[in-house]
């Protein structure tokens, strides 16, 4: 009877944690993490997300052969979609997949060399905001005067938009990653980020809508020592929140 009598007492109570972690669960960010495409240092990287407290997130990667991701039956429960990958193909099924986000007012996140994403696709360059234009799309990586990258810089990163949600609290920084020269830009971007480093393409980070959707692109994030400093993440934080419209 003891014993009936405990399991009583304890029943609302546990009902009522359970009622508050479902709660807890339904109140984060859902995230939807692409990569492919492009090798990374995965347990860093992932680390970033894991480490984010207001976010649950769901790692996916592309086939070898096209956007396989964007064929996920749950493609549009996700509150903010990040691009970490590099694909080249894509259908026209995925295409309208993908454009359908924007439709739903998901966020989109995109990193780094996700700039450089579908060089034959030309209507995802305004959809970004930017384009890196491989010098010769069908030798990826090549380096030229005009285009370009470089590996292990350190680069002074200056707040260009200081009363922007993505950049709160952030202040000017320098980071060692990976800069890119040549890169185009959208007249309707909003700067976020930029830098005085002579070589590296301007601004680093910009915003902007696209139909319902908010947009943020950052250029950095090559590499650990990206992922591990506290202003990148701040500012990766930022976006998720921001583009989540949180």
């Amino acid at each position: 009877m003891k014993a009936l009598q405990l399991l009583f007492t304890l029943f609302p109570a546990l009902f009522v944690a359970g009622e508050s972690t479902a709660a807890e669960s339904a109140a984060k960010i859902k995230v939807l993490v692409v990569t492919g495409g492009h090798g990374f240092e995965e347990e860093p990287f992932f680390k970033m997300f894991s480490d984010n407290a207001a976010i649950t997130f769901t790692a996916a990667e592309h086939a070898k052969t096209n956007a396989s991701v964007y064929d996920r039956h749950d493609l549009l429960s996700y509150d903010v979609v990040v691009l970490y990958d590099l694909p080249q193909n894509i259908t026209e099924a995925q295409k309208a997949k993908f454009t359908a986000l924007f439709d739903k007012g998901i966020g989109l996140v995109v990193l780094h060399h996700a700039l450089a994403s579908y060089q034959k696709w030309p209507e995802y360059e305004p959809i970004i905001g930017g384009r890196y234009q491989e010098p010769d799309p069908d030798q990826a990586g090549k380096v030229t005067e005009a285009v370009g990258w470089q590996h292990d810089v350190d680069i002074p990163v200056v707040i260009a938009a200081k009363n922007h949600p993505v950049t709160a609290g952030v202040k000017d920084f320098t980071i060692h990653d990976e800069i890119y020269w040549g890169f185009r830009v959208g007249s309707d971007v909003t700067p976020l980020i930029t830098t005085t480093h002579p070589k590296s393409g301007k601004p680093l980070g910009w915003s902007r809508t696209q139909g319902k959707s908010r947009v943020v692109f950052l250029q950095l994030g090559h590499g650990k020592e990206a992922f591990n400093d506290e202003n990148y993440r701040k500012l990766l934080a930022q976006s998720i929140r921001w583009t989540a419209k949180k």
